[in-house]
C-alpha cells in the first residue's frame, strides 16, 4: 500500500510539472521519457517511446494514474511471465505478434555502440540477428511469437532484453 501511494505522489508531482492541456489527468510522452530517464537511466529513444506505448493502453497520448502505477508494477515488481509479455511487447514494433528479422534489426542497431572497424556496422547487427534466431527461434519459421520467445527467456534469463535494455537496472 505504501509503495502504491508513494507512486501516486510521484505521479502528482509530475502532472504538476507537465503542461496543463491535459487538465490534471495525466503527463505526456515527454514528462515520460524524461522521468524514466532520470528513474532509471534509459536513453534510448526507440525503447522509451516503446515504453510509453506499452504504458499508454487507452492510447490517448498521455499517461493515467492507473496506466503509471499498473506499468510501474510490471516493471518494478512484475513477476517473469509479465516482465517476458512488457519485453516482447516492447519489441513487436509492429503489434503483429510476432518479433521479425526486421525488428530484431532495429531494435539492435539502436541499441549497440557501434565500433568503428574494418566491417560495415550493419553486417554486424545481421550477424547479431542470425545468432539471435539461432538460439531463440524454436518452430524455425524466421521470427518471434510469443512462445518461442517465452521457451528462450526460460532456458535462459539473460535473453529477456536481448534486443535491447528495457527494464530498469537492479538498482
Amino acid at each position: 500500500k505504501s509503495e502504491v501511494e508513494c507512486l501516486v505522489k510521484l505521479f502528482d508531482t509530475l502532472v504538476a510539472k507537465a503542461s496543463s492541456q491535459f487538465a490534471g489527468a495525466g503527463f505526456d510522452r515527454t514528462v515520460f521519457r524524461d522521468t524514466l530517464y532520470n528513474a532509471f537511466g534509459m536513453t534510448d529513444n526507440v525503447v522509451l517511446d516503446r515504453v510509453f506505448s506499452i504504458f499508454d493502453r487507452q492510447n490517448n497520448g498521455y499517461i493515467t494514474v492507473v496506466e503509471w502505477v499498473e506499468g510501474l508494477a510490471v516493471l518494478l515488481r512484475g513477476t517473469l511471465e509479465e516482465k517476458m509479455k512488457y519485453c516482447f511487447a516492447i519489441y513487436d514494433l509492429n503489434g503483429d505478434g510476432y518479433i521479425s528479422k526486421e525488428e530484431m534489426f532495429q531494435m539492435l542497431k539502436n541499441s549497440l555502440l557501434i565500433q568503428p572497424a574494418d566491417e560495415e556496422p550493419d553486417e554486424g547487427v545481421k550477424d547479431l540477428v542470425e545468432i539471435a534466431l539461432k538460439k531463440m527461434d524454436h518452430d524455425h519459421d524466421g521470427k518471434l511469437s510469443f512462445t518461442d520467445f517465452e521457451q528462450a527467456v526460460k532456458d535462459e534469463n539473460l535473453l529477456l532484453e536481448a534486443f535491447g535494455p528495457c527494464l530498469p537496472d537492479v538498482k
